[in-house]
């Protein structure tokens, strides 16, 4: 039975009112060493619960298996909530969106063209119910029903934004219920009518996502369900980041009016996010509305709590807001964190990419195989054939790249072609009959939302130059999950525009958090200590990446910088402030 039951307009806890005050804290966003503390700054700002989604793609990188330790030690994250005296709203999906890589489904799934998913289809409910026969077992332990922490679990993510494939959702609903589930289930939905229409379940819980307008969304929420608890399962409070687009926030006074709005109503609340944190390694997603737009590295959504967990203008704002209407701890706000003094890197060794990529390559006798043909989620391919004749010509990429692609002609970079802007086509020169072709091909991030995600990686199609089909092709899958072992040679070309590896050591006394401030470097993957902090570009907005303090050791630490490009410098920075771009106005 369900320990959390409604009434015509509220929540019971074991019989007793609750107003959920909740905010988003993604596990997988957030070092695991860090989840104690940024589970107490939730409660220490009045909130008494943490909605947190699971990610599919990284709990199930190949079917049949589950990934429970490290950053997808949910159970651990379960048990250190209850501690802290937090309630837990699950979204275990199967989609999340959430600025996710693949909105959180399995590159495996998608990259098969027949399979429909987020619908009936049973070649993906199956796989859904394959994932939850492994999945929900380790977590019923941690359930209200078993004593835990878990309050409630949501069907799905906005699929009335998607989709109205009613029995779909059914089928995860039963999916839940036959698996032990007992918890109050939900939906959430934009606040809009044919969404809530379409995304809802008779007898579940349907709730609404709405950053603004807090009135009129209450109103259509009510409604679309005459009775039960009013609730914005989604409360934006800021937003999040593409390369080369603006840095994005909205004001903490005009933020915390609206979350006042809310709870004046009687409503309860979920905000997204309480704490962002940061897409390590190659996890960020991407939108594709007009033209394809990746999403950047931090994560930080202008939360109350920084990416770095420091409390913001928000947090005071919000503690404020919330004592009005709720109890607040009566403890002092935590004070920020201590930083790394400033310490300046020097790369010192170089690896290229080109000649010294490990692992084997896979032939493709006629056209380049795609990432997802390859197996791949995440990262980069590196392709290789001869060009037939020399002279000038168009080499032409049919299907266009997935998402951008270096050229070289023996060694030497000819040009870039990315798929964000619609680039099928490059004018080279060819030095001589037999010269090598260098493709290397970045996954900038798999779409999290709309029709296209499953979009594949890698090249697209078959290649031409003038015309003439260029076939046996070496494909050399880099993962790069990590950097090449060491050591690295000692550099004689610091300022080459090849891509390659850099690597230096810098010396720690006590870890602390820090930024990873690269000015003069221009487009790459960064890691410390083998911990992947993910991409840097110079594009922007973001100019710096977090470096959590558990990453750093007392003594030498090691820093490797993948360069793509070219760099006017040899030498990184650790700073002690983030720069995510320029303030929005």
């Amino acid at each position: 039975m369900s320990a959390l039951t409604t009434t015509p307009d509220g929540f019971l806890l074991h019989g007793a009112p609750l107003r959920i005050i909740s905010g988003a804290l993604h596990y997988f966003r957030v070092h695991p060493d860090h989840w104690a503390d940024r589970l107490r700054k939730a409660r220490l700002m009045g909130l008494n619960t943490v909605e947190t989604y699971i990610p599919w793609n990284l709990h199930q990188p190949e079917p049949g298996t589950l990934v429970l330790d490290g950053l997808l030690d949910l159970p651990r994250f379960l048990r250190l909530a209850a501690t802290e005296g937090l309630h837990v709203l699950l979204r275990p999906g199967p989609y999340i969106c959430a600025e996710w890589d693949g909105g959180g489904l399995p590159h495996w799934l998608t990259a098969d063209p027949d399979i429909r998913p987020r619908s009936s289809d049973p070649r993906f409910t199956d796989a859904v119910d394959r994932y939850l026969d492994l999945l929900l077992p380790p977590l019923l332990p941690h359930m209200a029903a078993s004593g835990g922490p878990v309050i409630a679990v949501q069907v799905e993510n906005e699929y009335g934004a998607y989709g109205d494939d009613t029995a779909y959702l059914k089928h995860l609903e039963a999916a839940l219920r036959t698996r032990g589930v007992e918890e109050l289930l939900f939906t959430c939905d934009q606040a809009d009518p044919e969404h809530l229409a379409k995304g809802s379940l008779p007898g579940v819980l349907a709730t609404g996502t709405f950053g603004s307008r807090i009135d009129r969304s209450l109103a259509r929420l009510r409604e679309h369900q005459p009775q039960g608890p009013l609730m914005c399962s989604e409360f934006w409070i800021g937003w999040f980041d593409h390369w080369g687009g603006p840095h994005h926030g909205r004001d903490a006074a005009d933020a915390a009016a609206d979350l006042d709005r809310l709870l004046s109503a009687g409503a309860s609340v979920n905000i997204y996010m309480f704490h962002g944190g940061t897409n390590f390694g190659f996890t960020n997603g991407a939108n594709h509305h007009h033209t394809y737009a990746p999403t950047v590295t931090s994560y930080d959504y202008d939360a109350p709590l920084t990416e770095h967990g420091d409390p913001g203008p928000k947090y005071h704002a919000f503690r404020e807001v919330i004592a009005r209407h709720a109890p607040v701890p009566d403890e002092p706000v935590p004070a920020p964190a201590r930083k790394l003094p400033p310490t300046t890197v020097e790369l010192t060794h170089r690896r290229s990419l080109l000649t010294s990529a490990a692992g084997k390559a896979v032939p493709a006798p006629e056209d380049p195989l795609s990432a997802d043909a390859l197996g791949r989620r995440a990262g980069y391919v590196l392709y290789r054939t001869t060009l037939p004749a020399e002279g000038s010509g168009l080499l032409h990429f049919t299907g266009g790249v997935g998402d951008r692609a270096q050229l070289f002609v023996d060694g030497a970079p000819v040009g870039v072609l990315e798929r964000e802007r619609r680039e099928e086509t490059l004018p080279v020169r060819v030095p001589r009959a037999g010269a090598e072709l260098h493709v290397l091909v970045e996954n900038m991030g798999r779409v999290n939302y709309g029709p296209r995600i499953g979009t594949p990686k890698g090249l697209l199609g078959p290649v031409t130059f003038d015309g003439t089909p260029l076939h046996g092709w070496d494909c050399h899958p880099l993962p790069l999950d990590a950097p090449p072992p060491l050591p690295f040679a000692p550099d004689p070309a610091p300022l080459s525009a090849e891509p390659a590896f850099h690597h230096g050591t810098f010396e720690v006394g006590t870890p602390a958090d820090t930024f990873l401030s690269l000015p003069g470097w221009t487009k790459g993957q960064a890691w410390i200590n083998g911990f992947h902090l993910g991409r840097y570009w110079n594009r922007g907005p973001q100019r710096t990446l977090y470096v959590p303090a558990p990453v750093l050791r007392p003594g030498t630490n090691d820093l490797v910088l993948l360069e793509l490009h070219g760099t006017t410098a040899t030498r990184a920075h650790l700073t002690d402030t983030p720069d995510l771009g320029p303030a929005p106005h």
